[in-house]
């Protein structure tokens, strides 16, 4: 498969079978990850993986997330708690703060966000599903998730991606997006 094959197949995945994730694969991820482009070789990405009791913690947390933010919704609640109860691996992705350095911070999270893809597409190859989270069940902006984390100094969440075996309908079978013609979207100068 080319690259741009695997990227027109890289689907959002939110629903998973009821299976761990070995942890060679998540190493696999992870070592992708950190082939992506970064500014000045800085590398400047953390990587926070939760399973067993720290994935069952991030759930309670989310819980409390949702029922505080969705008081009047215990259908959404029930059915975003559903989807974290249901994935097997739970990671959340900070980028470095260079204090001082706003522009030096910016561009750091810009090379996260190229390590979070970098992982989406070595998913697809090792037969796992993704999805990168950024609001609701993904507590991004939630201070009580960096908290979770470890309150790490000096560090953003990017995001959270869910990780998985995908169910027999979340993967191959997953609908292709419409996507706008590039020609649309470019001006040639």
């Amino acid at each position: 498969m080319t690259v741009v094959e695997a990227l027109k197949k890289r689907r959002a995945i939110r629903n998973y079978e009821p299976r761990e994730v070995e942890r060679e694969k998540i190493e696999k991820l992870l070592e992708a990850a950190v082939w992506a482009p970064n500014d000045r070789m800085r590398e400047p990405w953390s990587f926070y993986v939760m399973q067993g009791e720290a994935k069952r913690n991030y759930e309670q947390l989310s819980e409390q997330y949702l029922q505080e933010r969705f008081p009047t919704k215990p259908n959404l609640v029930e059915s975003s708690l559903k989807v974290v109860k249901n994935t097997p691996v739970v990671m959340v992705v900070t980028a470095d703060i260079v204090p001082g350095d706003e522009e030096a911070s910016e561009d750091n999270e810009y090379a996260v966000c190229c390590a979070i893809h970098s992982m989406w597409l070595a998913a697809r190859e090792l037969g796992l599903g993704f999805v990168w989270r950024t609001r609701g069940v993904g507590l991004v902006r939630d201070g009580r998730l960096w908290e979770f984390i470890g309150s790490p100094e000096n560090k953003k969440i990017i995001g959270t991606v869910f990780i998985g075996y995908p169910d027999g309908e979340s993967g191959e079978n997953a609908k292709a997006p419409k996507r706008t013609p590039f020609a649309e979207k470019t001006t040639w100068l």
